[in-house]
């Protein structure tokens, strides 16, 4: 039994898609939401990380895809590698970020870096994944490409060879069904690295849409996100998270998902020609 957590998400819901031809009836999806619907071929467990009984959810399973997010990372990172021993998994393979590795120290980088430790001190096999930006966070600009099509960000000198959450998902699945992947790291990149401006270039080509860019002001994002409800303390972790794009280990291409799946990385373009419609339709 594999247990997937952050299963409703970009790379949560492709790797569900990845492992079922394979293991259809060996995934249990672990979610919060009693409503949320995945494939008949899945088991679906209610529960919450920060504080639900483990035990039953972690009952016969193998291996655990680990994905937390928000400012209780670390806590659930320990808490479920804590519960992971007793009930006999074998491995967890954790979804953290890529600042981890470059010294970086803003609060979600922090979070991350605290939550491996905890997995290594559970004596358990563990994998990490450390994704560059997901080429999905592009969604977030459907509204703006469907409306007035200027498209505003903030850091536009920022550059990051930004990832495709399909690719990280079929490296997840190697990781958590092969052998050979044990106290492995794995810096996960798309092919190229883009700035901002760069990729509104190539929405406006392959949507054929006349799309502009805007660099906004970071404090206007800030003021957005809280507006939107996003508690303060973690939009402001969620901006220092954008800012790392002007760091220059973000825009530096690896050969990881390669390395893994024996497969290029997709590149940004075929990522927005496969998902063109939910680009020019806005989520409600």
């Amino acid at each position: 039994m594999i247990l997937i957590t952050g299963a409703t998400g970009h790379v949560g819901s492709e790797l569900i898609t990845a492992l079922l031809p394979a293991h259809a009836g060996q995934i249990r999806v672990l979610t919060r939401n009693p409503d949320a619907a995945f494939p008949d071929a899945t088991e679906k467990v209610v529960a919450d990380l920060a504080d639900s009984d483990l035990a039953p959810v972690l009952h016969g399973v193998h291996a655990v895809f680990l994905l937390t997010d928000g400012l209780n990372i670390t806590a659930h990172d320990h808490r479920l590698a804590a519960a992971a021993q007793p009930a006999g998994v074998q491995r967890i393979v954790k979804l953290s970020v890529l600042s981890v590795g470059h010294d970086a120290t803003d609060p979600i980088t922090t979070l991350h870096r605290a939550g491996e430790q905890a997995i290594r001190d559970s004596g358990l096999d563990w994998t990490f994944l450390r994704p560059t930006a997901f080429m999905s966070n592009a969604l977030n600009w459907a509204a703006m490409i469907t409306a007035d099509q200027v498209v505003h960000a903030p850091f536009a000198e920022g550059r990051a060879a930004v990832v495709d959450p399909a690719d990280i998902a079929a490296v997840a699945a190697a990781c958590l069904t092969d052998d050979g992947h044990n106290h492995h790291i794995y810096e996960l990149t798309g092919p190229e690295a883009f700035s901002p401006p760069d990729q509104v270039k190539i929405l406006s080509q392959v949507l054929d849409r006349d799309l502009r860019y805007t660099e906004s002001d970071p404090a206007d994002m800030l003021a957005q996100m809280i507006s939107y409800g996003t508690p303060e303390q973690l939009a402001h972790a969620v901006i220092e998270q954008f800012r790392s794009t002007l760091k220059p280990f973000n825009s530096e291409p690896t050969g990881d998902i390669t390395t893994v799946t024996s497969r290029p990385a997709r590149s940004f373009t075929d990522w927005v020609q496969a998902h063109h419609t939910e680009l020019l339709t806005p989520a409600s």
